[in-house]
């Protein structure tokens, strides 16, 4: 069964050039979030719960065709095997980054500083200074969660926060593996030829 849909005949994706314009497009659901938050606020910020749910499926659900897109352009790339690599590596990156602000967005949409806490002794300068910065902030929380760095000064204090770090710690770790199994399959495809 799990053959058969690795190996099936229609992707999502089935070119690493498409791959490379359309990837950004996983973001336009924020844009509309965007509008609806400026004009529609009370509407925006009382359903904020389901939104951010929405967001974490949508999200996960999206990764999942572009990394299934990616291991099938990366298997089945007629081009050289140095040059299919590259391209692999530089579509996890652009897949990387686009999580990264796809959550970050997220964070920043519903204020970092309603839904994590602060676990830290911060002068008062700094944490003013943290303050007018929230969407660096909230880039900070992304990164440090889809690394799974996990410094533990943010600490999520309400239900979706909770769910988003969770989607987005694995997300993290199931890129990080695949990126690393494509790394190993290609090296022994490389010591075989």
């Amino acid at each position: 069964m799990l053959s058969g849909f690795v190996n099936r005949k229609r992707r999502f994706i089935v070119n690493e050039n498409i791959a490379f314009a359309i990837l950004p497009l996983i973001l336009t659901p924020l844009i509309l979030e965007y509008y609806i938050r400026q004009n529609y606020t009370d509407w925006f910020f009382g359903h904020k719960d389901a939104i951010i749910i929405a967001n974490v499926i949508y999200i996960m659900l999206g990764r999942f065709i572009l990394l299934d897109s990616a291991i099938y352009i990366f298997s089945h790339s007629q081009k050289h095997f140095h040059v299919a690599l590259i391209h692999v590596v530089l579509l996890y990156l652009e897949i990387t980054i686009i999580t990264i602000f796809f959550y970050a967005t997220i964070f920043y949409f519903f204020d970092p500083f309603e839904m994590f806490h602060l676990n830290s002794q911060l002068p008062p300068e700094n944490l003013s200074a943290i303050k007018e910065h929230k969407f660096i902030l909230s880039l900070y929380i992304s990164t440090v969660t889809f690394t799974t760095l996990g410094s533990g000064d943010w600490i999520p204090q309400t239900i979706p926060a909770m769910a988003s770090v969770i989607s987005e710690v694995i997300l993290g770790v199931v890129q990080g593996g695949v990126f690393v199994a494509i790394l190993i399959y290609a090296h022994q495809n490389k010591e075989i030829k």
